[in-house]
């Protein structure tokens, strides 16, 4: 497992002592596979003017532009669920003002397991992966993760997808012309390491791939789902949904996004599911709110 470059830690901290210096509360947006955090600057944007302040940290070793990322697909290997999971915890502890967390995919369980651990104020997960105890395995599912777990080398590698895989597991629900375009600006390299975990999530008892769903300090969570979503389906995130909702400490609500797919974040229809996101955080969060994290 290797350590976080020092150049993607520096600018995570930075981001995280802005923040504290700004005094509004923090919106955390966690990225998923083959995206960086870069993905989210429109919705940082849109978070901002309603008076949150924005945080996009990276996974360890993040480059900062895509060009960087697909010249040097080697610094994506090696990254678990565990690892990053931790990565963003810590830096969540160090904003003086605990976060509303947003994440989309990976990101969406990363979201989770933040939430279960209790660091977050109120979260929305986008399209998450599943995490042990969630059952369904569509076939379009397993379609989509082939790229990965087709080779089991790829479990210690940093797999790219090709413009087709992409077309089928993020860009299936927008034209052929938007999705190059999306392949061209957001795609880069992910580790192949956590889809391998996640598939093995149900028969590993020691799995990182988990989430604390019962914690009564977790905070209230939206799970949204892409109607026509390849890559998790509503079938899974209505499972991580039934999962979430037995917490009865905090609110848990689950919406689904019509005719939207896996690219829902990054897409022309991005502003709808940014809008039906920070309206439900608007419902529980005062984004001036001053208690200390």
């Amino acid at each position: 497992m290797s350590l976080p470059s020092e150049s993607s830690y520096a600018r995570d901290l930075a981001q995280v002592e802005r923040a504290n210096a700004d005094g509004r509360v923090p919106v955390v947006f966690v990225h998923g596979l083959w995206l960086l955090p870069t993905s989210w600057e429109r919705w940082a944007g849109v978070f901002d003017a309603a008076g949150f302040v924005p945080v996009m940290p990276g996974w360890p070793d993040d480059p900062e532009t895509v060009e960087e990322a697909n010249a040097h697909p080697e610094v994506f290997a090696g990254k678990s669920v565990g690892q990053v999971a931790d990565h963003f915890c810590d830096l969540v502890r160090k904003l003086d003002r605990t976060p509303v967390v947003v994440g989309h995919s990976f990101g969406g369980l990363i979201t989770q397991i933040i939430a279960g651990r209790g660091l977050s104020r109120a979260s929305v997960a986008i399209d998450p992966a599943p995490f042990r105890g969630v059952l369904p395995l569509p076939l379009s599912s397993l379609r989509a993760a082939s790229a990965v777990l087709g080779n089991p080398a790829n479990y210690h590698r940093a797999v790219p997808l090709t413009y087709e895989q992409f077309r089928y597991s993020f860009a299936n629900a927008v034209s052929e012309a938007e999705a190059r375009e999306l392949y061209e600006t957001f795609a880069v390299p992910a580790p192949g390491e956590p889809l391998f975990q996640a598939a093995a999530a149900n028969v590993n008892p020691w799995t990182e791939v988990k989430v604390d769903t019962v914690n009564p300090d977790r905070g209230p969570l939206l799970i949204l789902s892409g109607e026509k979503d390849n890559t998790v389906p509503w079938a899974i995130a209505h499972a991580s949904y039934k999962k979430q909702v037995r917490n009865g400490s905090a609110v848990t609500e689950i919406l689904e996004i019509p005719g939207r797919g896996h690219a829902l974040t990054i897409d022309s229809g991005w502003r709808e599911v940014a809008d039906t996101a920070l309206a439900f955080l608007n419902r529980h969060v005062d984004p001036t709110a001053g208690d200390a994290a």
